[in-house]
């Protein structure tokens, strides 16, 4: 990535109430969006900011740490990130306070345990998120 530049644009399309449609002009897929249903005209079983905000700090960790793993060949079999994001009222506004990610990596070699903690705070401390 060095000192090259990137660009992600992102399109929202209001739909109805408080639901909208996340595209992108470089992506095939969209994601309908919408307030939360813990907020006033809230809506439940649609991805919300808040989600969408945890969820990018999640892929971010799952990307560079399988990066760095690769770069360092670091031989695993999976990884899954659980990820909660907290929500709190701070001078009078909502606030993400806290993001907890509980990576589950699955390594055949238990003589690459200790190499596979290593990456795994190398990615925490690289993510650009």
């Amino acid at each position: 990535m060095s000192d090259q530049k990137h660009e992600y644009h992102v399109d929202l399309t209001w739909k109805k109430g408080r639901i909208g449609t996340l595209s992108s002009p470089q992506l095939d897929d969209k994601i309908e969006v919408a307030t939360p249903p813990q907020f006033d005209g809230g809506v439940e079983g649609i991805w919300s900011p808040e989600h969408l905000f945890v969820s990018s700090v999640s892929s971010c960790f799952m990307t560079t740490f399988v990066a760095i793993a690769e770069y360092s060949k670091l031989k695993f079999e999976n990884i899954e990130v659980k990820a909660t994001g907290k929500l709190s009222k701070e001078d009078g506004k909502f606030v993400v306070s806290e993001i907890t990610l509980k990576p589950e990596l699955t390594i055949t070699d238990e003589k690459l345990i200790d190499k596979a903690k290593r990456i795994m705070e190398k990615a925490e401390e690289a993510c650009l998120i």
